[in-house]
């Protein structure tokens, strides 16, 4: 039993691996903007979180980080130097700092995925709960990499995008309305339509039976009726 639940994990593991290298070979993963780019890669993360627990989610979240410092040095924007301690764009040169801000947010965001989906799961039905745990996920991700660069990258940031360090914070939080909220409706629905179409039984999902999910218990109202 065990084994068929890993078996059925690794391979859908494997496609959204997949998807989420296909994404790093298209426009459609980085979307390109003079300054920071919007991305499509957190769908599959938040994906692999909901369907498969927040240990998966963590381990495609670190793909992501991964593919987020590969795209900051190889195509280098303005601010790339937040996401890539190995760019130097207008004197300023990314260090350490920079993979903490590529890397944590993306694997906490795929664990939050999976810890949203069951704490919403045990309210609401499973694509209701993928669609609140889908933006919830990524608002918190949003907040994690920008509120990251404001702290560790505020006055060298500000100078790239030719802002005053004054200013910094509400230019941030214009990005997380125009930027964000895009990305996190995309994200919800998404989640709610694979919720709908990848049932418990199609991957390794084990359901507690202390918190069955709202759709097995009105399966079993049904049978008792």
């Amino acid at each position: 039993m065990k084994r068929n639940q890993k078996t059925k994990n690794m391979a859908l593991f494997a496609m959204f691996l997949a998807i989420e290298l296909v994404l790093l070979n298209t426009p459609l993963g980085y979307i390109r903007t003079p300054l920071l780019s919007i991305t499509l890669m957190h769908i599959p993360v938040i994906a692999a979180g909901i369907l498969m627990g927040p240990a998966y989610g963590a381990a495609l979240g670190l793909v992501f980080g991964l593919t987020s410092v590969w795209n900051a040095t190889m195509s280098p924007s303005a601010a790339s130097f937040v996401f890539s301690p190995f760019v130097t764009i207008g004197g300023i040169s990314g260090n350490w700092t920079s993979l903490i801000i590529a890397l944590v947010p993306r694997i906490l965001l795929g664990y939050l995925a999976g810890i949203f989906f069951r704490l919403f799961n045990k309210k609401f039905n499973r694509p209701l709960a993928a669609l609140f745990a889908g933006i919830l996920a990524t608002f918190c991700h949003t907040l994690m990499v920008l509120g990251l660069i404001y702290l560790l990258w505020g006055p060298q940031y500000a100078t790239a995008i030719g802002q005053s360090p004054d200013t910094l914070l509400m230019y941030l939080s214009l990005v997380v309305v125009t930027n964000g909220l895009g990305e996190m409706a995309a994200a919800g629905l998404v989640s709610m339509a694979l919720a709908k179409a990848i049932k418990p039984t199609m991957v390794g999902t084990v359901t507690n039976s202390k918190n069955k999910n709202v759709d097995d218990q009105a399966q079993a109202k049904g049978v008792a009726a």
